[in-house]
């Protein structure tokens, strides 16, 4: 692929996992300082790594979310517990990777993604 196909592809991953609304805020708010980065993560986090056949994209949200979790990307990781749904998680199973998280990353890191991501799934019931 070339960085065009590879533009294009990755859009329409990011687009699936992270649905319209969000995608079109982003490029709303890409300006001449934020171009190439938004190029850069559709282009490669979305065009490149979501796009591989290695792994389903259920396995790459339970991945995203440990990893967010882990690092207290509070923000990201309540995105991406949204994504976690569109890629066929339940709530249950996002509760599982947070408590894995818990083993691994330490509790307090758990606790607080337990709090990010409740409330975003009480959000996106309703």
């Amino acid at each position: 692929m070339n960085d065009r196909e590879r533009h294009e592809a990755g859009m329409t991953v990011r687009r699936q996992v992270l649905g319209d609304a969000h995608v079109d805020r982003a490029i709303a708010g890409t300006d001449e300082f934020t171009a190439d980065f938004q190029d850069f993560i559709t282009r490669y986090a979305w065009g490149e790594v979501w796009n591989r056949p290695g792994l389903d994209r259920r396995t790459r949200s339970c991945i995203t979310l440990a990893v967010l979790a882990s690092l207290h990307h509070d923000e990201e990781l309540a995105m991406h517990v949204r994504a976690a749904l569109r890629n066929g998680l339940t709530p249950a199973e996002v509760a599982e990777v947070l408590l894995q998280v818990g083993v691994y990353a330490g509790v307090p890191a758990a606790n607080r993604a337990f709090k990010v991501a409740r409330e975003n799934l009480r959000q996106e019931a309703g």
